[in-house]
């Protein structure tokens, strides 16, 4: 986990962090979203979505391999089961537009495609447990995906709440889906990301999410 990136966020006293394990040897960047205010598509955000637009038609992404090999790593094939973050900018390459959901996944979507980093978004208050745990799929666990039929993450990389899983770099869950009625949620970027990249993701969450970050606690 990130933890020297705590202090650049501010920790509200009495406040109950989120919680993130990993039980994987991976790095993960788990972020806590509070206060949010999340609408329907803005258009004030058109322009974040041309720079997302522009940048995956001028290949000026982030490297695409590092989803790549995190796939391989585990023995999944990221040719048939894409990283999200390839599989929105394949979209964009095509002509096709950058979807838009709402005000929080549409940042999501603009800066994972930027990045080339799969991110995962969890509502916190559909979440069961009091920690969110990044793991690999037990035989049999599936969950159903947004506008999906069951996912299927036996082997696979997956984030976790005392229910089961409900997200992978892939594919969210519907359970924990994020929508307007959405204060509080888990922000996962499932690779590294840098100090400036985590700044800018506080700030599109700051102006499009209307709420404020604070990076997830580990537990001790």
């Amino acid at each position: 986990m990130r933890g020297h990136l705590v202090s650049r966020f501010l920790r509200p006293v009495g406040v109950t962090l989120l919680r993130v394990r990993s039980e994987l040897d991976i790095e993960v960047v788990a972020l806590e979203l509070h206060e949010l205010e999340v609408t329907e598509p803005r258009d004030d955000f058109e322009l974040e979505v041309a720079r997302a637009m522009q940048a995956a038609r001028s290949g000026d992404v982030g490297e695409m391999g590092r989803a790549r090999a995190l796939y391989r790593r585990f023995g999944i094939d990221p040719t048939r089961v894409r990283p999200s973050s390839e599989a929105l900018l394949r979209r964009l390459k095509k002509g096709e537009p950058l979807p838009r959901i709402n005000s929080l996944v549409d940042v999501a979507n603009a800066l994972s495609v930027q990045l080339q980093v799969p991110v995962g978004l969890y509502d916190l208050e559909k979440i069961h447990g009091e920690e969110l745990v990044v793991r690999l799929g037990k035989d049999g666990e599936t969950y159903t995906g947004i506008g999906k039929e069951r996912v299927n993450v036996t082997g696979r990389i997956c984030v976790a709440d005392a229910e089961g899983p409900c997200g992978n770099p892939s594919a969210d869950s519907a359970r924990t889906m994020i929508t307007t009625a959405t204060e509080r949620a888990a922000w996962i970027y499932f690779l590294p990301v840098t100090e400036e990249e985590v700044d800018r993701t506080a700030e599109l969450i700051a102006v499009f999410g209307r709420g404020l970050v604070r990076m997830a606690a580990a537990p001790a």
